[in-house]
């Protein structure tokens, strides 16, 4: 069974189309790279499978139920947006942790007013009828994330006082915090400093190995080569080209990949 299938989404600003049709999918602990120039539709497709972005067509579809299915407008109200995302973590670019609040509160915050809403709507969360056990949890949880992250003497400092390394690192955390069952990452190292995207690399490459499903948007081709199970080319909206590592960035068959590989100064 898939863990994630993306059926033919498009997506159009006005009149620009950005995605033309992707469909690709995912097993449990696969991860998946996705790599291309800029302009070619690698955000815009990772914001629609985090309903950040509404496709005109297509369908997402997770363990085997339909999550959003652009003909059925029952499954785009925004309370099934909103449970919708709880399928998927983000890591965004520039981190967008909350200044300020702490690094454990930055882990904490979302599942805890999750757990609040839960309470209030169902009576319990996760087994707890109690905010206050519920909020013991989610704060042991949170620091034993920043503990696989490598960052337990950092729950008391705030963004400020981190470096972007360590800032990246408490995002990867949070996102981990509700448990998605496919973490998206865009360009997680795009906006560190050379000696910094090492350790950030580290954490990712290391959570492969925990079961996670992970999508890449990055520009790291040699880490991608590493770390992917497979990997898509885009350009112009759509997938020209997929398979394993080996096969499009080793030996790519399309000219429009070869082209794209052939700017970096790597041998693969």
């Amino acid at each position: 069974m898939s863990v994630l299938k993306v059926e033919n989404i498009h997506k159009s600003f006005d009149k620009t189309q950005v995605l033309k049709g992707i469909d690709f999918s995912l097993q449990k602990g696969e991860v998946l790279a996705i790599i291309g120039a800029s302009g070619s539709g690698k955000t815009t497709l990772l914001r629609c499978l985090n309903f950040l972005e509404t496709p005109q067509k297509g369908k997402i579809i997770v363990n085997d139920k339909v999550l959003f299915d652009a003909d059925d407008k029952k499954l785009q109200s925004d309370e099934q947006i909103r449970k919708n995302r709880l399928h998927f973590g983000l890591v965004f670019q520039s981190f967008n942790l909350f200044p300020q609040y702490n690094v454990l509160k930055n882990i904490m915050l979302a599942e805890e007013l999750l757990a609040k809403e839960q309470i209030k709507a169902v009576g319990e969360y996760n087994g707890c009828t109690d905010f206050k056990e519920a909020q013991e949890k989610i704060e042991q949880k949170a620091k034993d994330l920043l503990n696989k992250v490598g960052l337990s003497e950092k729950m008391d400092f705030y963004p400020y006082q981190l470096s972007g390394g360590q800032q990246q690192r408490v995002a990867i955390a949070r996102a981990l915090a509700l448990n998605p069952h496919v973490l998206c990452f865009d360009e997680p190292t795009s906006a560190l400093d050379p000696e910094l995207t090492g350790e950030v690399l580290k954490v990712i490459k290391g959570l492969k190995s925990s079961d996670s499903t992970m999508v890449i948007v990055t520009h790291e081709i040699e880490f991608a080569r590493d770390v992917a199970d497979k990997v898509i080319f885009m350009a112009d909206g759509v997938i020209v080209e997929e398979g394993t590592p080996q096969q499009v960035i080793e030996n790519p068959q399309n000219e429009r990949t070869q082209a794209f590989l052939s700017r970096f100064n790597q041998k693969f």
